[in-house]
């Protein structure tokens, strides 16, 4: 089946869906309306559907036979201003889509059309799951706990992203490790306060704080294979009132980010063996919080060359880029990558001639809405390919 031609005869329904999900964005859990709207297609189109996860949405297409692939959209926006001049700007002061997800969204619901109409053609089920939350603690998760990937079961699990840097026609596919694990953090120091004079009667917990932060960029620049990546990010320090006034406490926030899960455990472990041996080596106390937030983004081979040969169909060889670096940003699609083989892709939106070059997160991004048609075309391939190709 040509699933690009059948992509582009209704190209103008899914840009309509687009640009009316681009204009009302909404924020973390908080979707009523783009839910509504998400329920409401997949009625129209005769869906089966259940809500999970505080305004999860997962739509079920039965096909002939147990096996199940899964494919993910997130839906939420960013608090932030849209400033682009467009006639479909953001009509919500402070909220914008300036990362994509209205067109993730508007893809999946496009894929699910087209592989509903052929469901009796599908030796097997597509499980069409509407993430939300994505920009904040992830909905992910809560979806997995719920049992999404069940029942039926979900044997593999696909999804994408758009990207700016990448020409729209093209994409691009990473083997093996995609995303980082990211593990934000606070460290309180607690010394004792006094007068700036008389440094020899306190114990200071602003230098105590230097020499904790000076010592965990050691982590990263000594214990850290070279040939690997991680990140320790230093985002906040609070401590102090007065010029003259040594405080009795420090407040230092930042975020690891790793590439294996074998590092993001040794970080955090060392994290704390560090501030706490420094803070007592200095006559302070310490307090080290990590919190556990998204995991590393893992592509199973397998599943990543049914994605690629799929892509090779819709668009060509030649416009398959197989990218070689990983993102060190995180992605809550990596929660479905540790429970399930996953391949995620990334979408070009890129159109210099157009002015869409801004970055994700930018008061100014847009996409190529072209891109609309070449992700649902290579999502359908790829769930056809992977239902009804008999294993060599």
């Amino acid at each position: 089946m040509d699933f690009l031609k059948e992509a582009k005869e209704i190209s103008e329904e899914l840009v309509s869906i687009r640009r009316d999900f681009h204009q009302n964005p909404e924020t973390d859990f908080d979707l009523n309306r783009t839910v509504s709207k998400v329920k409401e297609f997949l009625e129209k189109e005769g869906i089966e559907y259940i809500e999970t996860s505080k305004n999860g949405i997962c739509g079920i297409i039965r096909g002939n036979g147990e096996k199940t692939i899964g494919i993910r959209a997130d839906m939420d926006a960013l608090p932030m201003e849209d400033k682009k001049s467009c006639v479909y700007s953001s009509k919500v002061e402070g909220k914008m889509h300036a990362c994509g997800h209205d067109v993730h969204t508007t893809i999946l619901l496009g894929a699910g059309k087209i592989l509903n109409k052929m469901r009796n053609k599908l030796n097997g089920n597509v499980k069409l799951i509407f993430e939300p939350a994505e920009e904040t603690t992830g909905g992910a998760i809560h979806m997995i706990k719920e049992g999404i990937l069940e029942n039926p079961k979900v044997d593999a699990i696909i999804g994408l992203h758009v990207e700016p840097n990448i020409e729209v026609g093209k994409i691009g596919i990473k083997r093996d490790v995609v995303n980082a694990a990211s593990n934000p953090f606070k460290i309180r120091i607690m010394g004792k306060g006094g007068h700036g004079a008389y440094p020899h009667s306190t114990v200071d917990p602003i230098v105590i704080s230097a020499n904790v932060i000076t010592a965990l960029q050691d982590i990263v620049s000594r214990e850290i294979p070279p040939t690997d990546s991680a990140v320790i990010t230093i985002g906040s320090i609070h401590g102090g009132t007065a010029q003259n006034i040594i405080p009795d406490e420090v407040e230092i926030s930042g975020i690891i980010r790793t590439m294996t899960t074998e590092h993001r455990a040794y970080m955090k472990k060392r994290m704390i063996e560090v501030v706490e041996g420094i803070t007592k080596a200095m006559r302070g106390r310490c307090e080290v919080e990590i919190e556990e937030s998204y995991p590393c983004l893992y592509n199973e081979d397998s599943v990543v060359d049914v994605l690629k040969a799929a892509a090779e169909d819709v668009i060509t060889r030649e416009n398959v880029i197989m990218l070689q670096k990983p993102v060190m940003g995180v992605e809550s699609f990596a929660y479905f990558s540790m429970e399930r083989p996953s391949a995620f892709y990334y979408l070009g939106i890129r159109n210099e001639e157009r002015g869409i070059v801004h970055p994700l997160h930018s008061n100014l991004f847009d996409v190529d809405e072209e891109c609309i048609k070449v992700g649902v075309a290579i999502h359908c391939q790829t769930a056809l390919r992977y239902l009804n190709e008999k294993k060599k």
